[in-house]
């Protein structure tokens, strides 16, 4: 099949690539000429694994981007529509989602045949149907569901293992406003013969994907608040505590054979310093507003808000107990992406973290393999230090936080044991274990 891409952004790209590798003839379409050239040139403006190789070996030939609009739509089958909805703390903003509906309802008015449009972006329910079909019908003067069909087909994509996930994945949720809207929508993933594949209404698929979010981010958030009780109970520990809740069947099943199965969900059943990125935050708000505005409390998902917006601050208040006063205290911060694995430090439990120490006076070098140069554009050159290996940030630092659990960090206990003093190492990820160190201190943990 012959598809556009509208947005050349982190879900965008990924899925221009992946449907590409699955023998689709895809046009990726972006209006930054720059961004074009990149990906014409076979290189990724994002970071995520995988994704160069893959880009390189099918630029020119099942893929290609332009910053020629009408020329892709025109010459496609069908048009997904992946460009950013931002939460501008009351409501998501569609600006761009109006904008190229109605681009794209203009080329319909002049394109002969049936064209079917997807929102692949994150929105709320309802807006596929009753914001973006009416522009599609205004600006074509076709009629949805005759001339051109719509659908909302949500991503599923964990950064860092965005096209494993595309390629390998759990469920394909197909949100379509009639039969053949979802048939050609299936037709895009004919491919993935394996896969559970939902057909749905737009709006279900809507939800579904908020659904999802708002689920991991409360996983995350539950942990966390057991984590910070933990801590002012003597003699307990959270990651012996999730390891216990983990071994209930419901969770880990046992096979006949007495082997145990370990879902990769219980991965967020663990206690740390906050979640972040650009997908957790912002659905969860944006799901409360809406559910307000549905006349609906979300009151369980504005405590996982709640309980995130601080979470951060526990490192520098175990930070404090050891140095009350910062100033001049020079940390060492391990981590600035809000996950391994990528680039993206959006809502970053680090970037949080490294604002407040300086706002306290410390001294701030910070360490990570992917990340420095987007936390050198947010916070500028000059605010922190930055080094190029684990080994020089931690050299000289009197107090180190661990942030983001980057595998390289696992050899913590070795780099430390070569060191003259032992400083204080906070972790924020609880992955380096409790007695490997001379001076521990985790989310989660006490002592006394």
């Amino acid at each position: 099949m012959k598809i556009s891409i509208i947005g050349t952004g982190y879900v965008g790209l990924v899925s221009g690539v992946c449907l590409a590798a699955k023998g689709h003839d895809v046009t990726c379409v972006d209006v930054l000429q720059d961004k074009v050239d990149r990906i014409n040139r076979g290189e990724a403006p994002i970071h995520e694994a995988g994704l160069d190789d893959l880009l390189k070996s099918l630029i020119g030939q099942k893929l290609r981007a332009t910053t020629a609009f009408e020329d892709a739509v025109i010459n496609s089958e069908l048009s997904l529509i992946a460009v950013g909805t931002p939460f501008d703390g009351e409501h998501i903003d569609l600006t761009y989602i109006r904008a190229v509906a109605k681009q794209i309802g203009t080329v319909l008015k002049r394109k002969a045949g049936y064209h079917m449009v997807v929102v692949k972006s994150t929105v709320v329910p309802g807006t596929t149907e009753e914001v973006v079909l009416p522009i599609l019908e205004a600006a074509s003067g076709k009629k949805a569901g005759v001339d051109f069909g719509v659908g909302m087909n949500p991503e599923f994509l964990k950064e860092g293992e965005a096209i494993q996930d595309f390629m390998e994945p759990d469920r394909i949720v197909l949100g379509g406003i009639d039969e053949r809207s979802i048939n050609t929508l299936e037709a895009v993933y004919a491919a993935f013969n394996e896969t559970h594949k939902i057909r749905t209404s737009p709006r279900t698929a809507e939800m579904i994907k908020y659904t999802a979010n708002s689920l991991l981010a409360t996983l995350i958030s539950f942990s966390n608040e057991i984590g910070n009780l933990c801590s002012l109970i003597k003699d307990v520990d959270v990651v012996e505590v999730m390891r216990g809740v983990h071994l209930d069947k419901r969770f880990a099943p046992v096979m006949p054979d007495g082997s145990r199965i370990f879902p990769s969900s219980l991965t967020y059943l663990a206690a740390g310093c906050g979640f972040g990125g650009s997908c957790f935050p912002k659905d969860v708000k944006a799901l409360i507003q809406y559910g307000k505005e549905k006349g609906s409390s979300m009151l369980i998902l504005d405590s996982v808000i709640n309980v995130n917006r601080e979470q951060p601050y526990r490192m520098i208040e175990l930070l404090r107990q050891h140095h009350p006063d910062l100033s001049g205290l020079k940390v060492a911060v391990l981590g600035l992406a809000f996950k391994p694995g990528t680039d993206d430090i959006r809502e970053s439990a680090s970037i949080t973290v490294v604002r407040e120490l300086i706002v306290r006076g410390a001294v701030v070098t910070a360490f990570d393999p992917v990340a420095q140069q987007e936390t050198e554009i947010t916070l500028g050159k000059d605010v922190i230090q930055y080094a190029y290996t684990v080994e020089d940030c931690i050299r000289e630092a009197q107090a180190i936080l661990l942030m983001t659990s980057w595998a390289q960090f696992e050899e913590l206990p070795q780099q430390l044991a070569g060191l003259p003093q032992q400083p204080l190492l906070i972790d924020g990820r609880r992955m380096i274990p409790k007695d490997s160190v001379a001076v521990y201190e985790g989310i989660g943990l006490t002592r006394g």
